[in-house]
């Protein structure tokens, strides 16, 4: 169970990962070594995953962001493994889910231009065996960046 310091605690950490144990100890009225035994329990428990740094994608050559729906044409467990290991070996894609409805993936995709998209699309999704449709959304502006989890 969480308690209102644990939730405060988080808060804080995904705001900046950097806080120390003093630092978070101050931001939460306890001692430095209270605040960093916290943190480890949390860490331990799992509620904490990791630890990351948040690159600019635009700064870093990736001028484009879209979201790829992807349909497959069959959906045994054979098809959804290998479709699960191409996505896991494109560096492109930065997120995938499985969805209900009419597709069956959502795909958030970083390349450097159109162009790479298109390749994306046509040399890599599409002639997968089991894919039978990919839709794509080119993302125009992101008003509202990655937000942390309520906690």
């Amino acid at each position: 169970m969480l308690d209102d310091t644990d939730k405060r605690l988080l808060s804080a950490l995904q705001a900046n990962a950097h806080l120390t144990a003093q630092e978070l100890g101050e931001m939460l009225n306890l001692s430095s070594s209270q605040a960093g035994r916290r943190r480890q329990r949390l860490e331990a428990e799992g509620y904490i995953q990791c630890y990351a740094a948040r690159l600019d994608p635009v700064r870093i050559g990736l001028s484009v962001q879209a979201f790829v729906q992807v349909q497959l044409g069959t959906h045994g467990p054979e098809q959804s493994r290998s479709f699960a290991r191409l996505i896991d070996t494109s560096p492109e894609v930065t997120s995938a889910w499985t969805l209900t409805g009419d597709a069956d993936y959502l795909l958030r995709v970083y390349c450097e231009d159109l162009g790479a998209l298109n390749r994306l699309i046509h040399e890599r999704l599409l002639p997968h065996p089991a894919v039978a449709r990919v839709q794509s959304q080119i993302v125009m502006d992101q008003f509202k960046q990655d937000a942390p989890l309520p906690t």
